[in-house]
Parts: C-alpha cells; sequence; structure tokens
C-alpha cells in the first residue's frame, strides 16, 4: 500500500491529509486559536468534588473546568509501587477541593464537556513512552518477535534507575539500534525532570508542558509506518520539521519534500472537495447503493441501503453484496470524518449467518488499519452491529462545522403551512387577551406569500370571526420560522 501526508500550513491553521493509494483516508486539523490539549500537562488546582459521579472538575487555566474520574486517578501499592490498585475508592478519599494536583488531558473539550484528565502521566516520544511512578519495561503486544521483544525489553532496562519511571516500548522500535532507543530515553528523563522543576516552581494552575504542534505530531505517530512521502507546502514548517526529523527521526528526513507548486498541494488528490463530501449525510456507494451517517450528541448511527443496485442474481445476493461494499466504505469514513463513542450500524437484513459472519469480518479487516482502537461487538438481536471507536478528538463535523441558526440543530424546518397556522392561532389569542383595532403581521416573504395566496380564504375567514382587519408585512431578515404579531 502505497501512502504518503501532504502538509497544508497558513498562518492560522494547519491541515494535515494522509493519503492511501490515492485516496483519502485521513484529515487533522488544527488552528492556531485552538490548539489541541492532548497530551499537555497541568498543574490543576480541585474546584470541585462530585461524590455521587466518583468524579471531580479541576481548575487547569482554561474556560471550561477539566474532568477527572476516580477510575483516572493513579493509586498504586504502599508496598510495591510499581503495582496499581485497581479498585476505585470513594473520590472523597482520593482528593479534596482545595488541593493541587498533576494532570494530564486524555480527551480534548468536546462540545459543553470540558477536557478529560488523568494522573497517570506519559510522555511519547518516536520509540518509547515514559511513565513516571511505574518502574518497569512493557513492550507493544503488535511486535510479534519474542527475540525482538526481549532485545527490546533488555536494552530499555538498563536505563531504568532511581527515577521510579518506566517505558512501554512502541511498536515502531521493532528494529531499532540501541543507540536510538537509549536517546529516546535519555530525552524522556531530560523532559521529566524540567517537568518536576515547573511544578516547583508554580504555585498555581499551569500549564507545565505542551505536546508538539500538528505537524511534529503527526511526523512522531507515524514513524515506522509505510510512508513514501510527507509533502510540505510552507518552507518555514518544512525547514523546522527536518531539523525535527534530523535530531529526532532520521528515517523521516529523506521522506520530507518542499512543495513550492502554484497549485495547492491539497488538490493533488481532491481533498478539497473530499473534506465537503465528508460532511455530506449521504455516501454513495459504487454499485448505487448508499449509506446515510447521522452524528448525535450520544451515538453516531450508519443506515446501509441499497439505492439502485439491483444485482444480477437474487435478492440475498444483491444485499450481502451492498453490505459487503458498505463495510470498506464505513471504516474509510470513520476514519475521514474521526467519529468516535457508540455507533450503529443498520445493514440491510440478512437471513444467512454465514453472510452475517462473512459481513463482520469484512468490517473488522477494513478496521484494521485504523490505528484508533476500535471494538466490534456483533450484531445485535435486532440485527444492528454495535461497535465502538475510542474519542480522543473532535470529529471533522465539530472541528469545520457549527449549529444551524435557522433550525438549531434539529436538521428540519417547520412548513409554510405550519407556521401560517401557527400565527393565525396567535393572532387568536392576543385578540382574546386584549383590546386592538387590527392587527400586523411580520414574516419572512415565503409565509408572507403563502397567507395571502394560499391561505387568503382562511385569513379571510378570521378576520370576519375576530371582527378585525390584519395586514401581512414582509421583515426580509426573517428566517421561515419566524414571526411577529403586532397590535396597531
Amino acid at each position: 500500500m502505497s501512502a504518503e501526508l501532504l502538509i497544508n500550513v497558513t498562518p492560522s491553521e494547519t491541515r494535515v491529509a494522509l493519503i492511501e493509494n490515492g485516496v483519502l483516508q485521513e484529515v487533522h486539523i488544527e488552528r492556531q486559536a485552538r490548539h489541541g490539549l492532548v497530551g499537555n500537562i497541568y498543574i490543576g488546582k480541585v474546584s470541585r468534588v462530585l461524590p455521587g459521579m466518583q468524579a471531580a472538575f479541576v481548575d487547569i487555566g482554561l474556560d471550561k473546568a477539566a474532568f477527572l474520574h476516580a477510575s483516572d486517578i493513579v493509586q498504586r501499592d504502599a508496598h510495591d509501587p510499581e503495582v496499581k490498585v485497581s479498585a476505585v475508592k470513594d473520590i472523597r478519599l482520593l482528593v479534596h477541593e482545595g488541593q493541587y494536583l498533576l494532570v494530564q488531558v486524555v480527551k480534548d473539550p468536546l462540545g459543553t464537556k470540558g477536557a478529560r484528565l488523568t494522573t497517570d502521566i506519559t510522555l511519547p516520544s518516536r520509540y518509547l513512552v515514559f511513565m513516571p511512578g511505574s518502574p518497569h519495561v512493557g513492550v507493544s503486544q503488535r511486535i510479534d518477535s519474542d527475540a525482538e521483544r526481549q532485545r527490546l525489553k533488555d536494552i530499555v532496562s538498563t536505563c531504568l534507575d532511581d527515577d521510579n519511571g518506566g517505558f512501554i516500548v512502541r511498536t515502531a522500535a521493532d528494529g531499532a539500534c540501541e543507540l536510538e532507543l537509549l536517546q529516546d530515553a535519555r530525552f524522556l528523563k531530560k523532559l521529566w525532570a524540567k517537568i518536576q522543576k515547573r511544578k516547583q516552581k508554580h504555585r498555581k494552575e499551569a500549564m507545565l508542558y505542551e505536546d508538539l504542534t500538528l505537524a511534529f505530531r503527526i511526523l512522531r505517530d507515524f514513524v515506522g509506518s509505510d510512508l513514501e512521502r510527507v509533502r510540505v507546502d510552507s518552507k518555514m514548517t518544512w525547514q523546522a520539521l527536518h531539523a525535527f526529523t534530523e535530531e529526532f527521526i532520521p528515517q523521516m528526513t529523506e521522506k520530507l519534500e518542499y512543495y513550492p507548486g502554484e497549485r495547492p498541494v491539497f488538490d493533488l488528490f481532491d481533498v478539497e472537495n473530499e473534506i465537503q463530501r465528508a460532511l455530506d449525510r449521504k455516501v454513495p456507494l459504487k454499485s448505487g447503493g448508499y449509506l446515510i451517517i447521522d452524528q448525535t450528541e450520544a451515538m453516531t448511527t450508519i443506515d446501509v441501503n441499497t439505492g439502485a443496485f439491483v444485482g444480477h442474481r437474487n435478492l440475498e445476493e444483491t444485499i450481502f453484496n451492498t453490505n459487503t461494499e458498505a463495510t470498506q466504505a464505513i471504516a474509510r469514513q470513520l476514519r475521514l470524518r474521526n467519529l468516535g463513542g457508540i455507533i450503529i450500524i443498520d445493514f440491510i437484513d440478512m437471513q444467512s449467518e454465514e453472510h452475517q459472519r462473512r459481513v463482520l469480518h469484512s468490517l473488522e479487516i477494513a478496521l484494521s488499519r485504523d490505528k484508533t482502537k476500535t471494538n466490534i461487538h456483533g450484531f445485535s438481536a435486532l440485527g444492528l452491529v454495535e461497535m465502538t471507536r475510542k474519542r480522543t478528538r473532535e470529529s471533522l463535523e465539530h472541528v469545520l462545522c457549527t449549529e444551524c441558526p435557522v433550525c438549531a440543530g434539529r436538521g428540519s424546518l417547520k412548513t409554510v403551512e405550519t407556521v401560517c397556522f401557527e400565527i393565525m392561532r396567535e393572532i387568536v389569542r392576543v385578540n382574546r387577551a386584549y383590546a386592538t383595532d387590527k392587527f400586523m403581521v411580520y414574516a419572512s416573504p415565503a409565509v408572507k406569500d403563502a397567507l395571502i395566496n394560499d391561505e387568503y380564504h382562511n385569513l379571510a375567514e378570521l378576520e370576519v370571526f375576530i371582527s378585525k382587519q390584519i395586514s401581512v408585512v414582509i421583515e426580509p431578515q426573517y428566517t421561515q420560522e419566524q414571526f411577529d404579531v403586532v397590535m396597531m
């Protein structure tokens, strides 16, 4: 599989697109005014303890208080600091109001929710993850070779000392030489020492460590993947990335390319149009079927439909082929839109259990290329596939869009006829409550036209019923649902 990264940089925004086999698979966006917070380390003050929720709100200097659950507060055995205590105690025994804690952001603020925190601090580098207070070495399960796992563990174990800090060896370390691993370990330990010094200096809420910006973070996280090249359209950013890779990720340096072309870098693979399409509810399939994707506060639902696809053999084969094709599109849309949390997939009903099994297997294979953790729970009693995808940052829709000011997020508007009847009921209500000579109705152009044309007879009967004159005036700034009934 051929893959490359496109990095588009402007003064206010950085965007990264992952292209696999010429098709856009992932989009990452970071805006100057809204940096992602995941990975940042703060010293925070507990502002409120909620025993009923087994959680606490922590002030880390942001607009919204961050959320710390009892399960995210690390507790270690008093006799063996390497052992974490898994039982969640009463939150009041773990923290109290006014207490200062060293915390790290694990989830960015989403909608009305503040950032999610943990006291289990981790510092990642290209090959290792440093874990203060946990003096042991772990190795990524994705490294299959037992000999390689032992080699890596032996090398990194020499870096353990009296600092009570341990390491996890990342998948990218497979095949890394001893010098590179030791350099990473020294870098992370120095970084942790700096954070400790900053903590001693600050007596109130403050940020002690800020994770790398998007472009640098992407390169760090894609170490070890089969990237062919990384194109950057900003000379300044390319130079900074070049220096960064030479020092920390030398194997990525030769893959970096400065893109000076007149044609925007995102136009090379039609990325801009793909991003626009990723905001649509309807996703067409090549066969003629389509998906309907609805993102809500609680979950994301995906409905699969045959559409214009009629197949060639029988109905069962048509349904199976549509569902199988849909698994590939669903896996891509989850990555592209960065959908997380609970996901419900309504495949077209299949009678054959074998077909259900093969569709699930196809979905698992399609999702195996996703670096974000997913968990498929299979078909429910209602024939729906339930799955989860880890949510760590806002979805593409939440980053690029805001709530519609006309429908207030409902996704639909009252019909012109409905608004006309509401106006008439309001006139009757006001007429009974107050004494007036005539009424003036201010409404949108569409509603005004309906009142003096389609609803003319109803309006005339209402005038006779209340014995008052009713005039209708256009208010160009009003939406279809807005109106005012004014007494004259």
